[in-house]
C-alpha cells in the first residue's frame, strides 16, 4: 500500500473541514443578528466565543477517540452533532426573547454545533498525516487545514443569500441538513494507516544509517512517542501553548467580527469582500506556512508571523479606507491560517506520531481560551468606546510576547536519561559513517 492511499484521506479531509468552517464565516451571521434582530455586539459574540471553546476543548476526547478508535467513528459523531447543533439554532433563533435566544443559540451553536467541530477536526489531520514522512507533515497538514479556512468563501454568500430570502431560521436549517449529510459521506474515505503500513523508503524519516549500528541505536530507549501525561509536564508544551492562545486571542478577534470592522472602519457595505478575502489568505497561510516551516522550520517560521502579525495589529486603526483594509486583513488571514498548520506539524514534530491526537487535542485547548477571550473583548470593547482600537493594541501586545517566546522554543531532548550516554555513542557513530559516506 503506497501513500496514494494518503492523499485519499487528504482530500477527504479537506472537504470535512470545508463543512466545519462554518465557524469563519459567525461575521455575516453577527451581522444579522445586530441588524435585522436588534442584538447588542456583545450579545453576537457569545455563542461563537462559546463554540470556539468547545471546538478546542472537544479535540482532546476526539483525539483520544481518533487514537483508539480511528477517525471514521470520530467523524460520524461529528456529522450528526452538527445536524443537531445547526437545526436546533434555526428552531430557537426567532424567539421573541432576546434573552432566551441569546442562550438557546449559545447551547444549540455554541455547545453542539461547537462540540461537532472539535470532533470532526480533531480526526482527518493526524489521520492524513500518518500516511507521510516527517518531511511532508508540514504540507499535507496545510492542505488538510486548508478546507477550515476556505469554508468562509462559500458559506458566507451561500449564508448571506439565504438570510436576505429565506431569514436566519431557514438558513440554519439548511446548513444543517447539508453538512451532516456530505460529512457522513466523507467520513467513509478517512482512515488510519494499518497497522503493518510502512512509508516507502525513500521518504521514511526513521532510517538513519544501515548496518549494525542501526540497529543497536534502536535497541536503545530512545523516547518518540510521549503519552498525554508526559507531554504536560514538558516546557516546550507551555510555550506552544501560550503563544497558540496568543495568536488565537489576535485572530479570533478580528474574523468573529470581520463584518461589522470592514463597515465601520472603512465604509465596507459588503461584508463579504472582507470575509471571502480572509479566507483565501487563511487558506494560501496554511499551505503556504506548511511549505515554508518544511524548509526553514518551525519555530522560525512561527516567529516570521507574529513579526508580522505585530506590524499589521499596531497599524491596524489607521486602516479606513478599504485600500488600507483589505491589505491588512489579508495578512491576518494569513498569518492566522499558517499557524492552524504550524501547531500540529511541531505537536508530531515533538511528541511523535503515536499519540498525536489526544497530544494535539491538548494544545489546541490554547485556541479554545483565546477564541473565548479575544471576541469577548472585541464585543465589550466596541459597546463602550464605539469602536475597536484598544482591541489592536492588545492584539499587537500579545503578537510581540508571541515572537519573542518563537525563538527560544526548541525540541524536548527524546532520550530516556538512563541511555543517554549509550545513544549519544551510537549517534557520534551513526554521524561519523554518514560523514564518510556510509
Amino acid at each position: 500500500m503506497s501513500t496514494k492511499r494518503g492523499w485519499i484521506v487528504v482530500a477527504a479531509g479537506i472537504g470535512v473541514n470545508l463543512m466545519l468552517g462554518t465557524l469563519y464565516a459567525w461575521g455575516v451571521i453577527s451581522s444579522a443578528l445586530i441588524e435585522n434582530l436588534g442584538w447588542s455586539a456583545t450579545q453576537s459574540q457569545i455563542p461563537y466565543m462559546v463554540a470556539c471553546a468547545l471546538f478546542a476543548f472537544s479535540m482532546v476526547p476526539g483525539g483520544k477517540l481518533q487514537d483508539s478508535l480511528g477517525p471514521k467513528p470520530v467523524i460520524i459523531i461529528s456529522a450528526v452533532l452538527a445536524g443537531i447543533g445547526l437545526i436546533s439554532s434555526g428552531l430557537f433563533i426567532m424567539h421573541e426573547s432576546t434573552t432566551v435566544a441569546v442562550i438557546a443559540l449559545t447551547i444549540c451553536f455554541g455547545l453542539i454545533f461547537g462540540a461537532s467541530m472539535g470532533m470532526g477536526y480533531a480526526a482527518p489531520t493526524p489521520a492524513a498525516v500518518k500516511w507521510f514522512s516527517k518531511k511532508k507533515r508540514g504540507i499535507i497538514s496545510g492542505i488538510v487545514v486548508s478546507g477550515f479556512g476556505l469554508a468562509p468563501l462559500y458559506v458566507a454568500p451561500i449564508t448571506t443569500s439565504l438570510i436576505e430570502s429565506q431569514g436566519l431560521a431557514r438558513t440554519f436549517y439548511f446548513l444543517g441538513g447539508s453538512f451532516c449529510l456530505f460529512i457522513l459521506i466523507l467520513s467513509q474515505f478517512i482512515s488510519n494507516p494499518p497497522k503493518d503500513y510502512v512509508i516507502p523508503e525513500d521518504e521514511s524519516p526513521e532510517t538513519l544509517s544501515k548496518g549494525d549500528v542501526t540497529a543497536k541505536v534502536s535497541k536503545a530507549n530512545i523516547k518518540v512517542d510521549y503519552e498525554w501525561k508526559e507531554v504536560l509536564k514538558t516546557k516546550q508544551f507551555k510555550s506552544i501553548w501560550t503563544i497558540f492562545c496568543f495568536g488565537t486571542f489576535a485572530g479570533l478577534l478580528t474574523i468573529g467580527q470581520l463584518s461589522s470592522i470592514g463597515r465601520e472602519q472603512a465604509g465596507i457595505t459588503n461584508g463579504f469582500i472582507l470575509v471571502g478575502l480572509y479566507a483565501v489568505f487563511n487558506a494560501v497561510g496554511r499551505v503556504g506556512c506548511g511549505v515554508i516551516s518544511d524548509k526553514l522550520g518551525r519555530t522560525k517560521t512561527l516567529f516570521l508571523m507574529f513579526v508580522m502579525q505585530v506590524a499589521v495589529y499596531f497599524t491596524f486603526p489607521l486602516f479606513t479606507t478599504p485600500v488600507l483594509l483589505i491589505p491588512g486583513v489579508a495578512v491576518i488571514g494569513f498569518t492566522f491560517g499558517g499557524m492552524l498548520t504550524l501547531f500540529p506539524s511541531i505537536t508530531a514534530d515533538f511528541f511523535g506520531m503515536k499519540n498525536l491526537g489526544v497530544n494535539y487535542g491538548l494544545v489546541i485547548t490554547a485556541w479554545g481560551i483565546g477564541g473565548v477571550l479575544g471576541p469577548l473583548l472585541g464585543g465589550l470593547v466596541r459597546d463602550f468606546t464605539g469602536a475597536y482600537t484598544v482591541s489592536y493594541m492588545v492584539s499587537g501586545v500579545l503578537s510581540v510576547l508571541g515572537a519573542i517566546i518563537a525563538l527560544r522554543i526548541k525540541a524536548p531532548v527524546q532520550v530516556i536519561e538512563e541511555d543517554k550516554v549509550v545513544v549519544e555513542e551510537e549517534l557520534e557513530l551513526i554521524s561519523q559513517g554518514q560523514g564518510q559516506g556510509a
